[in-house]
């Protein structure tokens, strides 16, 4: 069945259990909406009383230029093999495991730079879900297969493909590159990626399709019912 934006936010707030922290994982291809997503989930979920939700992407991941020229890997950048899959995991177990009273420091990504930056996202201790996203939430070789273990659910985000690769480009001009360099971009690098994302997707808990930049209040509407709209399908 069809399922609004309040839904989602009523199946994202009964991951939360006293005692412990719940990891919510959203996956999906470059410009599938992941982001947006997380976004509007933790923004609604905060907004009565104090913010219980963090918002963790795993794009702080990515290795950074240097290290990327050092490797030749430079011009995959964003390929499975140009993250720290080992440290995401190792950040996300901690997360679950530690619930005292310090603070968790992740790294973030600036997109002007394109480079991580340590220490950039601050987890308090009264972080009770944690809300992460990216590409290879599940994928299952090498250090990703320690990433799904330590996920409470894992939803998986699709956009129509038209659609994701028209954003995918709008990104990449807004943070510097010409209309051919974008092109050239998305479709050498970024759809390789794609498409493997793509055969994850049976390894979701729910799939969450349609376009998911909603705006305040578009969490009333239903599949099909306008650009806040949204459906999904339940997965395993």
């Amino acid at each position: 069945m069809p399922l609004t934006f309040e839904d989602l936010l009523s199946r994202a707030r009964a991951l939360a259990r006293p005692g412990r922290r719940a990891i919510l994982g959203i996956a999906g291809g470059p410009g599938a909406g992941k982001t947006t997503l997380a976004e509007h989930l933790v923004r609604a979920l905060n907004r009565a009383g104090d913010p219980w939700v963090a918002h963790v992407p795993m794009d702080g991941f990515h290795l950074a230029d240097v290290e990327l020229d050092r490797l030749g890997r430079r011009d995959r950048k964003g390929a499975p093999d140009t993250f720290d899959a080992a440290g995401y995991a190792a950040l996300l177990r901690r997360l679950r495991e530690e619930t005292g009273d310090e603070v968790v420091y992740a790294p973030g990504f600036e997109r002007v730079l394109e480079q991580p930056v340590a220490g950039a996202i601050p987890i308090p201790p009264t972080a009770r879900l944690v809300v992460t996203e990216g590409n290879y939430l599940l994928l299952d070789t090498g250090a990703w297969a320690r990433v799904r273990p330590q996920l409470d659910e894992v939803w998986f985000c699709e956009l129509d493909e038209d659609e994701r690769l028209r954003r995918l480009v709008g990104r990449h001009e807004r943070f510097g590159k010409s209309h051919e360099e974008a092109v050239a971009w998305v479709m050498r690098s970024d759809q390789r990626n794609a498409e493997l994302v793509a055969a994850t997707r049976e390894r979701a808990d729910l799939v969450v399709r349609g376009v998911v930049a909603w705006p305040d209040g578009a969490e009333r509407d239903r599949a099909g019912g306008g650009p806040g709209g949204v459906g999904a399908d339940a997965g395993r």
